[in-house]
């Protein structure tokens, strides 16, 4: 954990944060100094006050009268929180540094990890897992550097003066408190880590549970069962109330040991200075002084508990977090990968077979090839691997066996960025920032003007739905963009990849959500997007595809039959009995359409 956390503590090159954890320590040192000499004003004065003079001889007169004493006392506190406050505020950006940076590094790692870890996620759980982390890393630093350590130095300064002034009995009583009291509250406290997972595993649990439920809020009321989604939330509430509660109760328990501790050994060395005052050994003043030196080391050590707590539950939020960020990503570019440029786009898929777990395979040796600025279909069953394909070209997954290659290089051997830069995709189910309308069209270009962006919505006859809505192209689309129909998001969807201009295009079921009429008004719009473009076409509607230069049609991950529309009716195969089927059916929707509405739903009947 130390060396995972030592470059956030201290980063390379940034001689602005190192700088100021020098500065940080160096008055820490200095506020530390303060805060074991303050007692001695505190001696002197009460030692002025009773007619003894035990000040050194180096203060001048002047400032050996009560008065002035008491002062100095006064100033000293004063300056050492002052110390203090200025180190606190030294640090601040050294914290929110390390912050911001495994924050930085945490959203990259995950946007870097392969679909399939994403697809096998819990979105709630991660979040939590690394909103802790994040967040942990700050108070681990700051308690670390500014709070354990001075507690050492503290009691190594209280240490050299109670052996000075004193005796070693008073150095014994002094250590053999702190180690008990050190030793139970890192003992009881790790007993405390149990309930403290429990709790942690619980809130995720709750968490998940509750993001899930509100992602699905339709499907929730659909089937009516709110109160099933309350109890399984309550259920995982009720885990967390349990370890919380006992979190809390033992946390009574440690600090009444602490308190304990530390007032035992407080009393047996006041016991100890009253003999000693008794006996003329020493002054009252040496008596407050004592007093005051263990006070004033048992305020840190009050924070002690805490402290360990805090370091404690942030190593384990930094442990969980940073097991999530040591999970290879699966997919990685080959240190040789080279920065390919697209002038031309050939595709040919090489004996390519594909399994998702390694078990059952969902493409067996594939073999088809799509010169440059062709268009190639793929229709088949569901579950035929027609997704796959777009998939594997994407380089979301690497093929088993075979090779996928553009222009004659292995997708392996190019970049990712390079590749999918050149990539453009309209899939089925397409998902919406929650944004505006305008975000989530520039985001196919994030430095297209207004005139482009309004430009590739009139091609995907979205512009006079915006321009229908209040706020326009400022229009809030909700989370997943739900505020809009299936349709209207699929439009938004081929919209920005109009604006992203691939030189290849991946089709996936692009007008499944819309009606008949959008989509032969669509349609116009994706063929003109597919000219000169190597575009591979995913569809049911075996219509949208009758104008490809070639089709596939997969059955259980295999080509069963290719060729153009015409040559595959001719064959009278799979193909063929597919598009029967769906003539009958768009006749059907057909007539229904233009008969009178009175009669439709006894039709439908």
């Amino acid at each position: 954990m130390l060396n995972d956390l030592f470059p956030y503590i201290w980063p390379k090159g940034r001689y602005d944060i190192k700088s100021r954890i020098i500065i940080a320590l160096i008055i820490l040192i200095l506020a530390k100094i303060l805060t074991v000499l303050v007692p001695y004003t505190y001696k002197w004065a009460t030692d002025a006050i009773v007619g003894d003079n035990t000040a050194p001889n180096i203060i001048p007169i002047v400032l050996l009268t009560p008065v002035m004493l008491i002062i100095a006392f006064g100033v000293g506190r004063i300056l050492m929180v002052a110390f203090n406050q200025l180190r606190d505020a030294l640090f601040v950006k050294v914290g929110q540094t390390a912050v911001r940076s495994l924050g930085k590094k945490s959203f990259h790692h995950l946007h870097s990890l392969s679909l399939s870890f994403h697809l096998n996620r819990r979105t709630g759980a991660l979040s939590r897992i690394t909103d802790r982390g994040v967040k942990g890393i700050e108070s681990i630093i700051r308690l670390l550097i500014l709070n354990t350590f001075p507690t050492v130095i503290e009691f190594i300064f209280v240490g050299f003066i109670l052996l000075y002034e004193f005796d070693w009995r008073f150095l014994i009583v002094v250590f053999l408190t702190v180690i008990t009291y050190t030793f139970f509250t890192v003992y009881y406290s790790s007993l405390r880590k149990i309930y403290r997972k429990q709790m942690n595993s619980s809130d995720e649990d709750a968490n998940t549970k509750s993001l899930d439920a509100l992602i699905n809020y339709e499907t929730v009321k659909h089937f009516n069962n709110e109160q099933i989604e309350e109890e399984r939330f309550d259920e995982a509430m009720f885990g967390y109330e349990k370890a919380s509660s006992k979190v809390l109760t033992s946390l009574a328990f440690l600090n009444f040991g602490q308190t304990a501790i530390f007032t035992i050994g407080l009393t047996i060395c006041m016991l100890m200075s009253g003999i000693e005052v008794s006996n003329g050994n020493q002054t009252i003043g040496d008596f407050v002084l004592v007093n005051a030196l263990l006070m004033q080391l048992s305020i840190p050590l009050n924070f002690f508990g805490f402290i360990y707590r805090e370091i404690s539950q942030g190593m384990i939020d930094l442990r969980s977090l940073f097991s999530v960020l040591k999970i290879e990503p699966e997919i990685k570019d080959k240190k040789n990968a080279i920065e390919m440029s697209f002038e031309k786009t050939d595709i040919e898929f090489k004996n390519v077979s594909f399994s998702y777990d390694n078990k059952r395979n969902v493409l067996n040796k594939i073999n088809f090839k799509i010169p440059s600025g062709s268009s190639l279909a793929i229709v088949g069953p569901t579950g035929a691997g027609k997704s796959t394909i777009s998939r594997l070209l994407f380089r979301f997954y690497d093929v088993s066996s075979g090779s996928i290659l553009v222009n004659g290089k292995d997708v392996r051997d190019i970049t990712q960025v390079s590749l999918r830069k050149n990539i453009g995709v309209v899939p089925q189910d397409t998902v919406l920032f929650n944004d505006t309308i305008y975000y989530n069209l520039s985001y196919g270009k994030i430095n297209a003007d207004e005139k482009e962006i309004w430009e590739v919505a009139r091609r995907a006859k979205l512009s006079e739905l915006i321009k229908t809505l209040p706020d326009g192209m400022n229009t809030v689309v909700g989370e997943r963009g739900l505020k809009l129909s299936g349709g209207e998001k699929q439009r938004v969807a081929i919209a920005r990849t109009l604006l992203k201009n691939p030189p290849i295009l991946i089709l996936d079921e692009a007008t499944s959500s819309l009606d008949t009429l959008t989509e032969k008004e669509i349609k116009v719009s994706l063929n003109n997007l597919a000219k000169k473009r190597t575009s591979i076409i995913i569809a049911h509607r075996l219509s949208t595809i009758i104008d490809a230069d070639k089709i596939l049609v997969f059955e259980k991950g295999k080509i069963i039959e290719q060729g153009t529309h015409i040559q595959l009716l001719k064959k009278k195969g799979l193909y063929a009995d597919m598009w029967n089927t769906q003539q009958t059916i768009e006749k059907a929707e057909e007539t229904l359409q233009n008969i009178k509405p009175e009669y439709k739903k006894l039709l439908r009947k």
